[in-house]
This record gives C-alpha cells, sequence and structure tokens, in this order.
C-alpha cells in the first residue's frame, strides 16, 4: 500500500467519526432567554484533537430534550435588537449611527440601548430560533453532510437516528477531514 492510499484510508469517511456527540455541544432549551442563551454560548467552547474552538450555533431542545431548532449568534443579535430600534424602518435606524452627535445626548442614547439590549434578553429562545433545515444519519457519508451544508448555506447539522439527536457535525470539522484527504494526494 502506498503513503497516499494509507493517508487517504486514515481519512474518516462517515459522520458518525467525526460527529460531535450531543453532550458535547451546547444546548438551551425552547423557553430559555436570550440571556440564558448568551451565558451558554460564552462559557461553551469545543475542542477537536489540538484545535479549541467557540459555537457558532446552540442547538434548542424541547420540554423532553427533543430537538426542536437551533439558534446562532446573528439570530441572538437580532433578537436582543431594542424595541424602538425594531418598529423604525431600517432608513432611520441606519440613521441613528451616521451622526455625529453631542456626547452627552450620545450618553443618554446608550443609556436607552442598554435598557432595550436588557429587555429584549428575556424574551425566550423560542422567538427567535430557527427550524432544523435538515439532520444526518450517522452512518451518512461526510460528503452528504458536505451537500446538505453548502445546498441549505448551514455550518451545522445534528446528527439523528430514530428521531433521536446523537450530536452534531460542523463545517469546520468536515473542512477539515477534505483538507485531510487532499493533503493525501490523487485518488
Amino acid at each position: 500500500m502506498g503513503t497516499d492510499e494509507a493517508a487517504r484510508e486514515d481519512v474518516p469517511r462517515l459522520v458518525k467519526e467525526i460527529m460531535i456527540p450531543l453532550g458535547h455541544y451546547p444546548s438551551v432549551h425552547a423557553d430559555d432567554t436570550l440571556k440564558r442563551a448568551v451565558s451558554t454560548m460564552e462559557a461553551a467552547h469545543i475542542e477537536r484533537g489540538h484545535r479549541r474552538s467557540l459555537p457558532r450555533v446552540l442547538l434548542v431542545l424541547g420540554s423532553r430534550d427533543e430537538l426542536v431548532g437551533i439558534l446562532r449568534r446573528r439570530d441572538i443579535l437580532r433578537g436582543l435588537e431594542p424595541k424602538f430600534l425594531i418598529s423604525q424602518r431600517m432608513e432611520y435606524q441606519k440613521k441613528l449611527f451616521d451622526v455625529a452627535v453631542d456626547p452627552n445626548l450620545s450618553e443618554l442614547a446608550f443609556d436607552r440601548m442598554v435598557k432595550g439590549v436588557r429587555g429584549q434578553a428575556e424574551r425566550s429562545v423560542r422567538e427567535v430560533m430557527l427550524p432544523v433545515a435538515a439532520t444526518v444519519d450517522p452512518d451518512d457519508h461526510i460528503m452528504k453532510a458536505v451537500y446538505e451544508m453548502v445546498s441549505l448555506n448551514q455550518s451545522l447539522l445534528p446528527v439523528v437516528r430514530g428521531g433521536r439527536v446523537l450530536g452534531v457535525i460542523r463545517s469546520v470539522d468536515v473542512f477539515h477531514e477534505l483538507a485531510q484527504l487532499l493533503e493525501g494526494g490523487d485518488a
């Protein structure tokens, strides 16, 4: 067996070989607050081999710990936007951040923003979470995960068997495995 063939055999081919088990991936419940989601995401980190990263997505679980959705950082940020900004047209929102103002007035505006964000932080995760776009089976080939991620513009897919969430597969891990595959040479 040549060196290239040996290198390719070491590259995981199935989702279960690179998935992160559910117990090692952060999650929140649908009825948790956005404040809880922020603290969960801030405290979490994922270690894979010698690489450490922060999660970009939380799994959202229902009352029986079933998967009901996902929550991305940008969903949380959108959910924290103060109500007085949400009700305004986009042109108005842009103007708020595109003017030079008296520092004393800007301090008042900042206080109002902070109060608005803190108020929105009490909203439930359910209000801003996204439905699960796709899942993969642990015995699926990682190329199926690549297809689903690319076609649906997703960076994380839940790994599910028989309706039960076993873990997740992230695009960063799939990308790493593809890099390893490409380092192995031509097929």
